[in-house]
């Protein structure tokens, strides 16, 4: 392909943030043809989000995962950059006018991963023990096996997580295998949890590719674009929007895709993760409209769990104060 314009990718300037976007920089700055001119003809451009900002409190208290992507987004509408880079998982179901989700790149391992510094597995765990999370998924899912464990807020990158982890202020720590495989850490975790059982965040250890809505089929983008995943995050991502998924909900949700058949976990939790509602379903792809039949699934098994569930499943505003 020939050279094409300078391509800007805003990006969070976590370590975590950097790797993931620098794994896509090459691509694209290879797509672009100069595969030794990344910085050049695709540099990155930091930008410190509200969520990176705020690392004390949980995200529901102050405004929810959208913290994590405003900025960056408000950077693309401005023109300040071509393409943001996030992960999946911190992306709202719905997008800003005039932006698009334009490639999901093939996606890293979705499980959780269990770490600590003395016990293999959250069973194993002593009675009482401390489990540092910030996601109320993670914590409802682990009550609902362990109501006995208490519940550490914990925030922050991947290293000061494990940081906290070693100096004690918890036994255990919960987090996306994705990120730790992607900073070359997976050899931290103790265990991992089956995404049947414990479905993951939707579009976990997935990427996402965001750019303006004219932007969004530039052909150097399908250096970034794996179908597969694309198809299964959609899934996902319904089940996210008939949710109303927001940091108040304990959502997980875990698509498959064998063949044409694509599979789809989706449950929701209460807080206290005393009650779980769940449902599953599958659909047979046909190469014509995948994406929508794989969306539709997701709503479909979505506004199943929500009428199960009810308002049993959001957290109390009187929680939040």
């Amino acid at each position: 392909m020939s050279l094409q314009p300078v391509v800007r990718i805003g990006t969070r300037a976590s370590k975590l943030a950097l790797a993931q976007s620098g794994m896509m920089q090459r691509r694209i700055a290879a797509a672009l043809g100069a595969p030794d001119q990344p910085e050049i003809v695709a540099p990155l451009i930091h930008i410190t989000t509200t969520g990176d900002r705020i690392q004390d409190r949980r995200l529901l208290e102050v405004g929810g995962k959208a913290l994590f992507t405003k900025e960056i987004e408000e950077a693309l509408l401005d023109g300040r950059i071509d393409l943001a880079i996030h992960s999946l998982k911190d992306v709202p179901a719905e997008m800003p006018p005039g932006l698009s989700l334009a490639a999901i790149p093939e996606r890293e391992d979705p499980r959780d991963a269990f770490v600590s510094e003395h016990w293999e597995t959250l069973e194993s765990l002593p009675q009482g023990a401390r489990l540092g999370t910030a996601s109320l998924r993670r914590a409802a899912q682990c009550l609902a096996i362990r109501p006995d464990l208490e519940i550490i807020m914990l925030r922050g990158n991947v290293d000061t997580r494990l940081a906290k982890l070693a100096q004690g202020e918890a036994d255990a720590i919960l987090l996306a295998a994705s990120g730790l495989n992607r900073l070359g850490l997976g050899g931290v975790v103790k265990s991992f949890f089956d995404p049947v059982a414990a479905p993951p965040a939707p579009g976990q250890g997935a990427l996402a590719i965001q750019t303006r809505t004219e932007d969004m089929h530039a052909p150097w983008l399908d250096a970034v674009r794996d179908p597969a995943t694309a198809i299964a995050v959609s899934a996902e991502r319904g089940a996210l929007m008939a949710l109303e998924g927001s940091c108040r909900t304990a959502i997980g949700a875990h698509a498959r895709l064998d063949g044409l058949t694509l599979s789809l976990i989706v449950e929701a939790l209460t807080p206290t993760g005393s009650a779980r509602f769940r449902r599953e379903g599958a659909v047979t792809l046909s190469g014509l409209d995948d994406h929508d039949r794989a969306r539709a699934l997701g709503v479909e098994l979505g506004d199943q769990v929500r009428l199960d569930g009810g308002d049993l499943i959001l957290l109390p505003e009187t929680a939040l104060s």
